[in-house]
C-alpha cells in the first residue's frame, strides 16, 4: 500500500442551524471554554469564511484524511488508501457514524464530491475537484476516485478542513449539513457563542477527552486576552503579538506558536490602477516590511519577500526570496513606466477588527506615500471584510492567511488566477501560466521534477505579483496550564489546529 503519510510538503452569513436529534456522549471530561476571534460569518461546510470559521468547522465535521500535529496526512474517514494506475486512488472507509446515527458509507463521499465540483457550486476547493473523472463505489466502505489527470495531491487535498464529508442530502440551501466530526453543535447565540458537545458514536475511541466546548466570540483583542488572564477561558486563538511575552511570564499560562501564516497584499485586476502589472510590482518594492514585523507583531516574525515558501522546504530558494526587497528607486521607475510618475490615489481595503491588519495597512499606507501613492483605508468589520473580498469590491486589499497546506500546491487558491475567484486572492488577474504549472506539478510523483516546476512557477508568481507578500508571521494560542493535548500545527496547516482539539483535555 502506498499510503501517503510524509510531510504534506506539497489556509455572507448563512443561519446555523442544530443537528437535531443528534446523539450528545455522556462524556466524563469537562467543557472547554474557548475564545474565538470573531464570530463566524458562516460554518457551511465546503465554504472560506476564515480561521474562527476554521475552528469551529474542525469541531463537527471530518473528512477523509486530515492533519496530524506534524503537519503530514493522517487517516480520518479513511483508513487508508492506495495509488490505482496513473490516475486512480482507491479509499477504504473505517466505520464511522454521522451525528445523525447514519452511517458513513461510499454514497455519503460520492455525493459530497459531487456538491464541490458541481457547476453551480461555490466550494472553496471546487476547481481542484473539478478535476475528477469518475468516482465509483464497488460496495458502502470503498470509494474509487479517478481523476482526469495523475494528481499527486490527492489525499492532501481531501484533508483540507474544507473537505468535510457530509451526509447525502442533508444540505439544503445554504444549511449546515449532518458531519461526523468529534463534536455535535448544540446550541448558539448568534453574534456572541457556539456550543458543541462530545458526539457518542465519534468513531476514534476514548476520544473527544471534553465534554463539549463553549466558544465566545471577543472580536475585540484586548479583551480576548483579558477574558484568559480572568479565568473566563481556557484557551485563545490569535494572541496578539504585544501580549505573547506576558503570556508567556505567566505562571498560569502557556503560549504555544508556530510559523506559517503570513501578511500580504491583494489586488484587483479587474478595475482600478493595480490592472497595470507595473503597479503591483511598484508596491511591491515600495515597502519596508521589517517595520510591519515590529509594528503588527512585536518582532514575532520575518520579512516576507517572495512567494510565500517557508525556509527548510525543499522547494525554497533563498534567491528568489528576496525579489521584492524594499527598492523605492525602483518603484518609481516601475510608476513612470506605467504613466504615473507623479503618483495616482487608491483606496485599501483591511480591517480594525484584528490589530495585525490595521497596523499592516496603516505601514503600506505610510510607505506608498512615500513615493507618491496617496492610500485612502477602507476598515470594515471582519464580516463587512471578507463580503468585500468574496466580491471584488477593493482596489488592492491587506490579506491575512496561510497556504493551505506545506506542499506549494497548497499556494494555489492564494495565486492561481485561473481558478473560480475565493477571498483569499486577488480579483480578476489570469494566470494561465501559473495555472499549467501548478497542473504539471500535481500530476509530478517525482521530487526533483517537482521542485524544477515550481521553481519556474515561482518565477512567474513573481514577476506578475498575483500576491504581493509582506511577513511571515508567528501565530499563537494561549491557554491556562490546566489544558492539555492541544497542538500548534505547523506552516500551512498551523489555522487547522483544531484538528488536534479531539485529544485536548482540561484538568
Amino acid at each position: 500500500m502506498t499510503m501517503i503519510s510524509r510531510r504534506a510538503l506539497l489556509a455572507a452569513g448563512a443561519a446555523l442551524p442544530l443537528a437535531g436529534g443528534s446523539p450528545f456522549a455522556q462524556a466524563a471530561g469537562k467543557v472547554l471554554r474557548f475564545g474565538l476571534s470573531s464570530f463566524p460569518p458562516s460554518l457551511q461546510p465546503w465554504v472560506h469564511t476564515g480561521t474562527a470559521a476554521l475552528t469551529v468547522k474542525l469541531l463537527i465535521f471530518r473528512g477523509l484524511t486530515g492533519f496530524d500535529e506534524k503537519g503530514e496526512v493522517r487517516p480520518e474517514l479513511a483508513e487508508s488508501w492506495t495509488q490505482d494506475g496513473p490516475t486512480g486512488w482507491i479509499f477504504k472507509l473505517r466505520q464511522a457514524n454521522f451525528h445523525n446515527g447514519q452511517p458513513v458509507t461510499a454514497e455519503d463521499v460520492k455525493w459530497t464530491l459531487e456538491q464541490i465540483a458541481a457547476p453551480g457550486s461555490t466550494a472553496f476547493m471546487k476547481a481542484e475537484f473539478g478535476g475528477i473523472e469518475t468516482i465509483e463505489t464497488p460496495d458502502p466502505r470503498t470509494v474509487r476516485i479517478v481523476m482526469k489527470e495523475p494528481t499527486a495531491t490527492l489525499p492532501i487535498w481531501l484533508a483540507s478542513p474544507h473537505m468535510p464529508i457530509i451526509a447525502k442530502g442533508s444540505i439544503e440551501g445554504r444549511g449546515l449539513g449532518v458531519g461526523a466530526g468529534p463534536f455535535t453543535l448544540k446550541d448558539q447565540e448568534r453574534g456572541v457563542s457556539i456550543e458543541v458537545a462530545a458526539f457518542g458514536k465519534y468513531y476514534k475511541p476514548g476520544l473527544p477527552r471534553l465534554a463539549g466546548v463553549k466558544l465566545v466570540a471577543y472580536a475585540d483583542e484586548n479583551l480576548r486576552v483579558a477574558a484568559l488572564q480572568a479565568g473566563d477561558l481556557d484557551l485563545i486563538e490569535y494572541v496578539p503579538w504585544q501580549s505573547m511575552d506576558m503570556i508567556e511570564k505567566d505562571p498560569r499560562l502557556t503560549l504555544v506558536s508556530a510559523d506559517g501564516p503570513f501578511m500580504g497584499l491583494n489586488f484587483n485586476g479587474g478595475s482600478g490602477p493595480f490592472k497595470d502589472v507595473r503597479l503591483r510590482q511598484a508596491v511591491a518594492h515600495a515597502i519596508r516590511r521589517e517595520e510591519i514585523v515590529q509594528a503588527a507583531f512585536f518582532g514575532r516574525g520575518s520579512k516576507l519577500e517572495g512567494i510565500p515558501i517557508l525556509p527548510g522546504s525543499p522547494y525554497f530558494d533563498a534567491g528568489r526570496s528576496t525579489f521584492w526587497k524594499y527598492d523605492p528607486a525602483k518603484a518609481r521607475t516601475l510608476m513612470a513606466e506605467a504613466g504615473v510618475a507623479k503618483g495616482f490615489s487608491c483606496t485599501l481595503l483591511s480591517t480594525a477588527q484584528y490589530g495585525m491588519h490595521k497596523s499592516t495597512a496603516e505601514i503600506v499606507q505610510a510607505h506608498l506615500g512615500e513615493i507618491g501613492i496617496e492610500v485612502k483605508l477602507n476598515l470594515p468589520d471582519w464580516a463587512g471584510r471578507v463580503d468585500a473580498a468574496g466580491k471584488g469590491r477593493y482596489e488592492f486589499m491587506v490579506q491575512g492567511t496561510t497556504a493551505d497546506n506545506n506542499d506549494p500546491d497548497g499556494i494555489a487558491p492564494l495565486i492561481d488566477g485561473d481558478l473560480p475567484a475565493n477571498m483569499a486572492r486577488s480579483w480578476q488577474i489570469p494566470t494561465p501560466e501559473i495555472h499549467a504549472l501548478f497542473a504539471k506539478g500535481r500530476a509530478e510523483f517525482d521530487l526533483a521534477k517537482r521542485k524544477a516546476i515550481y521553481a519556474e512557477l515561482e518565477k512567474f508568481a513573481l514577476e506578475q505579483a498575483p500576491l504581493v507578500g509582506l511577513a511571515w508571521r508567528s501565530q499563537g494560542y494561549g491557554m491556562v496550564k490546566g489544558v492539555t493535548g492541544f497542538k500548534s500545527l505547523p506552516g500551512g496547516t498551523n489555522f487547522f489546529s483544531a484538528y488536534s482539539m479531539e485529544e485536548t483535555a482540561l484538568a
